[in-house]
């Protein structure tokens, strides 16, 4: 099966689990931000399609929140207070309005995936926003998990020469660290 064929698959899959375990996983996601805390603010996403939604309610995080802006510098992530207003970024996707943030100030990434491998490779989907944001060196040192349904975990597919390994996931079931991996 090739990417864009893996990409239709496990999107299809990713939207019948989220029909049904969708609250369990944001739940799950919660209770695995307190053993997860460290020094910085934690880079979420603005749910797109079938996306788990961190945001509702948006998770407490000492260090604060961020958001993701697509523009035509790439990726980058800026502050964002839950009583903040958004506007679309490049991509007409609400993000904050802020000034860039250093990978520095990122003590965690949490990030969307269609599905995930058990190496910690994962496969998104398709625009590359995320790929290229962590293949620059600071950012490939931020601790980076994907959040999916169980069901699209532990999959092998191919892999690009871009492509980052993630640390581990978290899915409905709890946190899973990819071969000893650990933030």
């Amino acid at each position: 099966m090739n990417k864009p064929q893996a990409r239709r698959h496990w999107r299809q899959q990713r939207r019948l689990a989220m029909d049904t375990i969708g609250p369990s996983l944001t739940e799950q996601v919660h209770a695995c931000l307190v053993e997860l805390h460290r020094p910085g603010q934690l880079g979420l996403f603005w749910p797109l399609g079938s996306e788990p939604d961190l945001l509702n309610p948006a998770p407490t995080w000492e260090g604060g929140l961020a958001l993701p802006r697509c523009d035509t510098g790439g990726l980058v992530y800026a502050s964002w207070r839950i009583d903040e207003p958004l506007s679309a970024d490049g991509c007409g996707i609400p993000a904050p309005q802020g000034p860039p943030l250093s990978a520095e100030a990122i003590g965690l990434l949490l990030i969307p995936a269609l599905a995930m491998s058990p190496a910690g490779q994962r496969l998104g989907s398709g625009g590359g926003w995320y790929d290229r944001l962590r293949v620059q060196s600071p950012w490939r040192q931020v601790a980076t998990l994907a959040v999916l349904p169980e069901c699209c975990c532990g999959i092998d597919f191919a892999c690009d020469p871009w492509d980052v390994p993630l640390q581990g996931w978290i899915s409905e079931s709890g946190l899973h660290w990819c071969h000893g991996a650990h933030c």
